[in-house]
């Protein structure tokens, strides 16, 4: 076991290193740009901003997208908003004041150098996003608007209603496009990148399909920034679209990059509960609603009766009452483990009885019906459509349920995993969120590295290495694509018996159980045990009708599966190494008297790095000890 990973992290204070560490930065002159091929993997906001702004530097940018659009990223799921510390509304918000916010929302398991520096750029996103004509809410004056989300006591995340994610994406995929129509960007619509081409020790291509025609391609790059998001849709039911997958990730990952911190997943206390055996997904409700709905469950246990029934005296607000500092803003990963408490007490409501109340009664005689339609009008209107209730009349029904995923591709303070050259963006990487994403800041975290830390980077390993050209033909490239291709066959050779989704469920419904919103020993060594059980009936018994020279998305979806199968091994292991909870990684051994995650500082104060062994063998853990210089190691308490 390595004791040791090297973040890279310059010396120096943190609020001039991100400058400090700019200037250092070897540059590459504008008509030196044009001779050099950058390779974007993901059409998201960390994708299509990178892509824009390494375009309009004039570099040659070669852009994926899974999708017949980049419009579709799941990106545009982000409802609610992007934290920027603006200070607007005048209530003492600051760089400062973000960064420690961040740095205990993730219950201090993230790097501190990342950190601030994603709180120092926030400011530059919202004038950027301003600039490209992105709609954000105004106040009656014409101002910026704020709202507040959980995790934070001052008003600083920007909005546009409950369409924030899909605004910026808009912005980012118009920049983009602008460099389309120029000629610097090239974009590659509906591939999916099968593998990483790794040549000298140096990321310097990719294999991908083509899903329409099921042709295998191969292009090569002088880097690689990858984009791909997260991977929550290893619990099959999650709030993440059904494309999304771990596999551009999982694949660099068995080709030399490190994996960080994957049982740190987040699960979002404000979901539609599950309705049927039949879900293929679930559906978020935006943590924004918590601003003016009440959390709530009725007092007595299996009181059945209509909601409007129960009056306030027989109600328990148990956020409000818990944490009377923070309310209904509590962080996510609080939230949602006191909403599993109080239906585990036999209190949920609904047919299931796992679901609590959001109750808009008391904003809605405050500020009256309209004022609340303004704010979440839409969010009111797809809730109707999903289940036939009206919540301006009736509370919500909402549960916990996986969302954004904290770890990913291990990358160091210039965003780079260990293979050189192969760069990380967004929810792809582990670097900033720790052990619980704090809401509003997964849309800061993409925009920020890929409109104002990725151009920065590329450029300086650019121009301080020196690469041979290389073509599709070189023999890892030839290597690659034929591996690619025999897995394919190899998958559409079983004609077994069995559904893709049959096993994805069974995968997903054990994760859940066993390493979802809480775990322990017991549960996690019988998950390992029965997940290779699952992987090998998957790779004997699994059916996948059609060709593979075709649109054929069982084939898609079964190379998704076939990595969700690995990597859920592996984020079990992560969770029975890490003998300690930490924000959304909650242990049942390691708890206080009153049911609050208990870190342990002496121990696991570390990232855990994954390095892939081989197919047979246990991966090696490798430690990057965290250190905390500018705040204080402390309690997380919210009380």
């Amino acid at each position: 076991m390595s004791s040791k990973v090297d973040g890279k992290v310059p010396a120096g204070d943190l609020s001039t290193m991100w400058t400090d560490q700019r200037f250092k930065m070897k540059l590459v002159n504008p008509a030196n740009k044009r001779k050099h091929t950058v390779i974007v993997v993901g059409t998201g906001l960390a994708g299509a901003s990178s892509a824009a702004t390494l375009g309009e530097l004039g570099y040659n940018v070669k852009a994926f997208c899974v999708h017949e659009s980049p419009r579709r990223a799941h990106s545009v799921a982000a409802q609610g908003g992007i934290n920027a510390a603006k200070n607007y509304q005048n209530d003492g918000d600051s760089i400062q004041r973000l960064f420690y916010d961040t740095i205990k929302g993730g219950d201090f398991r993230s790097r501190e150098a990342n950190v601030y520096r994603l709180a120092e750029l926030s400011v530059n996103i919202i004038d950027q996003a301003v600039a490209q004509g992105v709609p954000l809410a105004r106040e009656y004056g014409g101002l910026l608007s704020n709202r507040s989300f959980g995790g934070a006591q001052v008003s600083r995340t920007f909005y546009a209603r409950g369409q924030t994610g899909q605004q910026l994406l808009l912005g980012a995929y118009s920049e983009m496009m602008r460099q389309v129509e120029a000629g610097t960007v090239k974009l590659y619509n509906r591939r999916e990148m099968l593998e990483l081409v790794v040549i000298d020790g140096k990321a310097r291509g990719i294999i991908t399909r083509n899903l329409l025609t099921g042709e295998i391609e191969s292009h090569e790059a002088d880097c690689v920034v990858m984009c791909t998001g997260g991977y929550s849709n290893v619990f099959f039911l999650s709030t993440n679209a059904m494309a999304c997958a771990v596999t551009a990730a999982w694949k660099s990952h068995k080709k030399g990059a490190y994996f960080a911190n994957p049982c740190f997943t987040q699960i979002h206390p404000t979901c539609i509960p599950v309705h049927g055996d039949i879900q293929s997904k679930l559906t978020l409700m935006s943590e924004s609603l918590r601003n003016d709905g009440r959390v709530w469950v009725p007092q007595m246990k299996g009181d059945k009766r209509h909601p409007n029934e129960i009056p306030d005296s027989e109600r328990d607000y148990y956020l409000e009452r818990i944490y009377p500092s923070f309310g209904n803003l509590a962080p996510r990963d609080v939230s949602s483990r006191q909403a599993k408490f109080r239906c585990d007490e036999g209190r949920g409501v609904g047919e299931t009885g796992q679901a609590v109340y959001l109750d808009f009664r008391d904003a809605i005689n405050r500020l009256g019906r309209d004022k609340i339609a303004e704010r979440y009008g839409n969010l009111f209107q797809m809730y109707e459509k999903i289940t036939g209730e009206n919540p301006y009349e009736q509370p919500m029904k909402i549960y916990p349920a996986p969302h954004y995923t904290m770890g990913g591709l291990w990358v160091d303070y210039n965003l780079m995993s260990t293979i050189p050259g192969l760069f990380v963006a967004g929810e792809a990487n582990f670097s900033d969120h720790g052990a619980n994403r704090l809401g509003a800041s997964a849309l800061m975290q993409g925009l920020a590295d890929g409109y104002f830390v990725v151009p920065y980077t590329v450029g300086d390993y650019i121009a301080g290495n020196k690469m041979a050209p290389v073509t599709t033909d070189h023999e890892a490239f030839r290597s690659a694509n034929q591996g690619v291709r025999s897995e394919i066959e190899k998958l559409l050779s079983i004609k077994g018996t069995r559904t893709v989704d049959s096993f994805h469920k069974e995968l997903g419904r054990l994760m859940w159980e066993y390493c979802g919103m809480s775990r322990n020993e017991a549960g996690l060594k019988k998950a390992l045990e029965e997940i290779p059980k699952i992987r090998k009936a998957f790779w004997s018994d699994v059916r996948i009708p059609g060709e593979a020279d075709e649109v054929n998305t069982e084939l898609e979806k079964a190379c998704r599966v076939a990595d969700f199968l690995e990597l859920g091994e592996l984020m079990c292991r992560d969770a029975l190494e890490r003998k300690e909870s930490c924000g959304g990684h909650f242990r049942e051994e390691y708890q206080t008297p009153d049911n609050e995650a208990l870190r342990d500082d002496e121990n696991f104060c570390h990232v855990s790095a994954w390095e892939w062994k081989g197919t047979d063998q246990p991966q090696e853990l490798h430690k990057e000890k965290l250190s905390f210089e500018n705040v204080k190691l402390s309690t997380r308490s919210y009380k």
